[in-house]
Formats: C-alpha cells, sequence, structure tokens
C-alpha cells in the first residue's frame, strides 16, 4: 500500500523514497513507490506532475491501495528523491478550494452543486437550478469572496463511518471504512480526497466568469486565485486597448460604441441602397440580353448570396430560364418562374456528379459549388445547352 503524503500536508513538495514495484503496460512505464505525495487523477481534479530523481512524471493514477506513476523510463535507482511541479499543485488547490466554498454559498442559494470539472483553463460546476439570475450571481460572488477574507482554516482528517455520521456532511460519503473529511471551519464539512489551501484566504479570490444551461441545470465557469488575477489582467489589457483605441475613457465607452453602431446602421443602409440600384441597373442590362427564353451570364466576383438576389428578380420580371456563375467562387445557379416544364433541383441532383460538383435547391431555384472553376464552367456550358 502507497502512503499518501499529500493527506497529511498538501504543501510538501520534496522528499525521498523507495521503489518498490515497477510496470510495463501497452501505454508506456509505471513505478510504485512506498511513500508518494503525488496526487492521481480523481474527484474532479488533475493528477500532479512533477519528477521522479531526473524522471519527468507524466501521469499519476490510483489502483486500489497503490498509486501509479507514469514516467518517461523506468529509474535505476532504488531509492529517489521526488519533487512536485508546485505551481501546478498550487493551482489545483486553489481552484479545489475555491469549488467547495463556491458550492457552499451555493447552497445557501438553494442550488445544490452536481458536478465539478476542473480543466486547464477554467473550472466549472454544474447546480440543480434552471435558471441563475445576474443579480443572484453577483451576490453568490460577493459572500463567496467575504468568506475567504474571513480566512477560514481548512483542515483534512480521516474519521470512522460512525463518526462521519454525526457531522452535518455535504452528502454522503461514497467509502465506508475510513472517509476522509475536508473541514472548512464555520462553513461546511465535505468528504473529499483532494488537496486543498490551508486557509480560505490562501485561495486568493473567486471571480464568476458567465453560465450556460446545461441539460436543465445551470453550469458556472469560474476561476479562483492565480488564475482569476491572469483573468483581470488580461482583461484590462484589452480594456486598455479598447479606450485607447476609441479615444476615451473606460466609462465613456458604450457612449462611443452606441454612436459608431448607430453609424455603422446608416453606412450599412447607404450602401444597401446603392446595391439595389446597381442590382436594378444589372436586372435591366441582363433582361435586354435575353434571347430565346433564356438569360445566362457569368460574374467575376459576386458571392452567392448575390447570384441567388440577382436570379430571384429576374425571374420576377420574365418567364425566362435564369443561368448565372460566379468565377471568384466556383459557383452555378439555375431558376425560373415556375411557368417552365424543369426541375431545377431534379437537374442539378442528376448531372451535377458528372462535373464533380455538389449541391440543391427547389424545383424553381438550385445552387451548386465545384471545387474549381473549370469544373464549374464545364457544368455551366453543359446546362447553357441542355436547357437554355
Amino acid at each position: 500500500m502507497t502512503t499518501r503524503l499529500y493527506f497529511d500536508d498538501a504543501y510538501l513538495t520534496r522528499w525521498t523514497t523507495r521503489v518498490k514495484d515497477r510496470l510495463e503496460r501497452e501505454d508506456g512505464v509505471y513505478v510504485v513507490l512506498e511513500e508518494s505525495a503525488f496526487y492521481p487523477h480523481g474527484g474532479g481534479q488533475p493528477n500532479d506532475t512533477g519528477r521522479i530523481g531526473d524522471i519527468p512524471v507524466l501521469d499519476v493514477i490510483s489502483e486500489g491501495d497503490e498509486v501509479l506513476h507514469k514516467v518517461e523510463r523506468i529509474p535505476e535507482e532504488l531509492e529517489v528523491g521526488c519533487e512536485i511541479d508546485w505551481d501546478r499543485r498550487f493551482d489545483h488547490m486553489q481552484q479545489h478550494s475555491g469549488q467547495h466554498l463556491l458550492s457552499a454559498v451555493c447552497r445557501e442559494h438553494g442550488a445544490m452543486t452536481l458536478s465539478f470539472h476542473l480543466g486547464s483553463d477554467s473550472c466549472t460546476i454544474d447546480v440543480d437550478r434552471t435558471d441563475l439570475p445576474a443579480e443572484l450571481l453577483a451576490a453568490i460572488e460577493r459572500e463567496a469572496n467575504r468568506h475567504i477574507y474571513l480566512n477560514h482554516r481548512i483542515t483534512g482528517y480521516f474519521v470512522t463511518e460512525e463518526e462521519a455520521s454525526r457531522l452535518p456532511l455535504v452528502k454522503p460519503p461514497k467509502v465506508v471504512d475510513r472517509v476522509r473529511i475536508v473541514e472548512m471551519e464555520g462553513v461546511e464539512y465535505n468528504g473529499c480526497g483532494g488537496t486543498h489551501v490551508s486557509g480560505t484566504g490562501a485561495i486568493g479570490m473567486i471571480k464568476l466568469l458567465k453560465t450556460e444551461k446545461q441539460k436543465g441545470h445551470v453550469r458556472i465557469f469560474f476561476k479562483c486565485g492565480y488564475r482569476a488575477l491572469s483573468e483581470f489582467q488580461e482583461q484590462q489589457q484589452v480594456l486598455g486597448a479598447v479606450t485607447a483605441r476609441l479615444k476615451t475613457g473606460r466609462d465613456g465607452i458604450m457612449e462611443r460604441l452606441d454612436k459608431w453602431e448607430d453609424e455603422q446602421k446608416g453606412l450599412q443602409s447607404e450602401l444597401d441602397a446603392r446595391k439595389e440600384a446597381m442590382d436594378e441597373v444589372t436586372v435591366g442590362q441582363l433582361l435586354a440580353k435575353q434571347e430565346g427564353g433564356r438569360i445566362a451570364h457569368i460574374f467575376a466576383d459576386k458571392p452567392l448570396k448575390e447570384l441567388q438576389n440577382l436570379a430571384q428578380k429576374l425571374i420576377a420580371q420574365c418567364d425566362a430560364g435564369v443561368l448565372l456563375a460566379t468565377e471568384a467562387e466556383h459557383k452555378v445557379v439555375l431558376a425560373h418562374s415556375g411557368r417552365l416544364p424543369l426541375s431545377c433541383s431534379a437537374f442539378f441532383k442528376e448531372h451535377l456528379a458528372s462535373y464533380g460538383g455538389k449541391g440543391g435547391g427547389s424545383d424553381k431555384l438550385a445552387q451548386a459549388g465545384f471545387s474549381s472553376w473549370p469544373e464549374a464552367l464545364a457544368f455551366y456550358e453543359f446546362a447553357e445547352q441542355a436547357l437554355l
């Protein structure tokens, strides 16, 4: 049985121990130590990394009473010095302790935590609420950070099943032998095998980022400690860049953005009007070109949406079949007003594959795309001869 040193001291980063077993598996090699402070992933918390001797620890897993350490190679020595990646460990301690505190505050507001995920960037808890209004989220965040400032002591210890039954645990423990309790003084008792900071003050801060609906519940995204500080610093950099570009202070940003939005709407309206006028000119020119009940034209750079709009305008003013293509996007559009004995989509379905095209539509209008312009042009010329 591996002695798990992190239960007694989550701040232990260096120790010396002996290698008691070596394992070779399909996914790599593992060693078992007599004593280990490396935390194996589980309970929503990722594993520790570090070094055994000069060998990097890649993964840590728990199997029964043993802790297995996946390493790049098997150490030759029986007695080895070990070292935890402290930055990673302390980050996980801040996030996990922060989650306990956040979940405790959420419970006070009728939101029981259903699950917890400690990700590499942010953390999440899912709570059994269908919604969390912004005012309630702000109140939860303030209350959680108030408990951080009070610096409640956090301790971990083992009790028997009988002793655990007398504690006001958040939920019944999964184990029935030695139950590990993480006590946040004055806040909660929680059955947990993870690593935690020694007091709520070391969580630093808790910042709620956003919420999402998740299978009838609410998922809260948050960051604690140094992660929250980094988030604030990054947001400040963005805010500074925005205020510099807009030549205003923070309080003037929304006013400037509202003004910019109004200007953009005005410009877009003017652009739409000019485009509409140009389309009318183009429609007139194409109508004048119709020959033998057909209108066919190739554009150099019009996007598909504009081809479709032009086709709609043309068939609204004539009974001719309309075939348009755009060289820039390798697209072809076929349309008619409904008075021709032709299904555009059926024609495309029958012939597109022969030219490497894909597309579809309705009886009156269909569109197709090709991987190259020569393929699109070949289909265009075929359709012009076959139909129009």
